[in-house]
């Protein structure tokens, strides 16, 4: 499970060998959800509000580079680190 990103008590990551469509993984305290990657809406689970819009806002800056991540985790097993929301 790489961590893709850390950022105000929010972690960002992907697994190997996951499901379409393209998404990612963020948790927050006990919250987890899903997040589409093209469209950025709720997959699954459930993030307070705040926390969402968060993840979003930090998603939407780093579409492209989620979709690199995902399409090189799931053909190479390999991916990198993305900057934090600031």
């Amino acid at each position: 499970m790489p961590e893709l990103s850390r950022f105000l008590g929010i972690v960002i990551y992907m697994y190997f060998n996951e499901h379409n469509p393209p998404h990612f993984h963020a948790e927050y305290n006990e919250f987890k959800a899903s997040i589409s990657i093209k469209n950025l809406g709720l997959i699954e689970g459930k993030l307070p509000p705040k926390v969402m819009s968060l993840v979003v806002e930090w998603a939407q800056e780093h579409q492209e580079e989620l979709l690199e991540n995902w399409n090189s985790i799931q053909k190479e097993g390999k991916y990198h680190k993305i900057r934090p929301l600031v």
